[in-house]
């Protein structure tokens, strides 16, 4: 291990120790990649360096900390996963007297927003909670104001339309200057929180999880902690969704899940898994 291996260690277990981010166990490139990329664009010359700053400068910190977490996402981000949520997880939620959702690693919060909408337009939105977190706290706040780029919305609205969507897309936003504000109506049912997928513990009985283009970043132990966390989160007949990268094969948790619509990454704990 070169030295540059070795202070980005001791970096990551002081960051653990004093803030509670466990960035230990992400993918060795990612990690490595992202912290170069802040050194780069500091006064600093070594992690040994910036280091002593986190340390002694919560504030500095802070500020670093979007920089370290992935938030790239978009409405109707994959349009084929949203056509199959549509066509095949839907019709089970709509089955349910109360549906609760826990979208994980939500960011900005666009792909919340997206499944809201599913939701508003099945007729099921009224009997859903929807429970949205992210490790970033200046993500998170984007998400609960719900306000983007109006340059962005005609790949939203391709996107909604790519995935199944007939109704006209001015029904869900407001637009002003160079901006589009999502409308109140879709934030009725959601929280927004913020929660560490590393650390923090289960959210019970839940019906449907997303986590989309989250694990990829981390290593094999703690995508199996992750999964684990999510098996202990879902209702017995709960329903998983991943990213296109992402599966929950060759995981430790992989018995416990069924494939529901695999090429969509989406599972379903099996039927004969004992309830939590």
């Amino acid at each position: 291990m070169n030295v540059i291996d070795i202070e980005l260690k001791l970096l990551l277990e002081a960051i653990y120790l004093k803030y509670g981010y466990d960035f230990r166990k992400y993918t060795s490139s990612s990690i490595q990649r992202r912290f170069k990329r802040i050194l780069d664009n500091s006064d600093f010359d070594s992690f040994s360096e910036m280091q002593h700053s986190i340390l002694r400068d919560d504030s500095y910190f802070a500020s670093l900390l979007p920089e370290t977490t992935i938030s790239v996402t978009e409405m109707f981000r994959d349009p084929t996963f949203y056509k199959a949520v549509r066509e095949a997880v839907i019709p089970e939620l709509a089955k349910l007297e109360l549906v609760k959702v826990w979208h994980a690693g939500c960011a900005s919060g666009e792909e919340v927003y997206s499944m809201a909408i599913l939701l508003k337009e099945a007729g099921i939105y009224d009997k859903c909670r929807i429970y949205a977190t992210d490790i970033d706290e200046t993500v998170l706040k984007q998400a609960k104001e719900g306000i983007y780029k109006l340059e962005n919305l005609r790949l939203y609205i391709e996107n909604y339309r790519a995935s199944g969507g007939i109704e006209p897309f001015t029904d869900y936003y407001s637009s002003s200057c160079d901006a589009v504000k999502i409308e109140e109506s879709l934030k009725k049912n959601i929280l927004f929180s913020c929660h560490n997928l590393v650390t923090d513990s289960v959210f019970s009985e839940m019906d449907l999880i997303i986590c989309r283009n989250v694990l990829i970043y981390f290593n094999r132990e703690l995508q199996d902690r992750v999964f684990k966390l999510f098996r202990d989160s879902l209702h017995h007949s709960g329903i998983m969704c991943l990213g296109s990268r992402e599966s929950v094969r060759f995981s430790s948790s992989s018995s416990e899940f069924e494939d529901m619509l695999e090429s969509a990454r989406i599972y379903k704990v099996k039927s004969n898994t004992l309830c939590k």
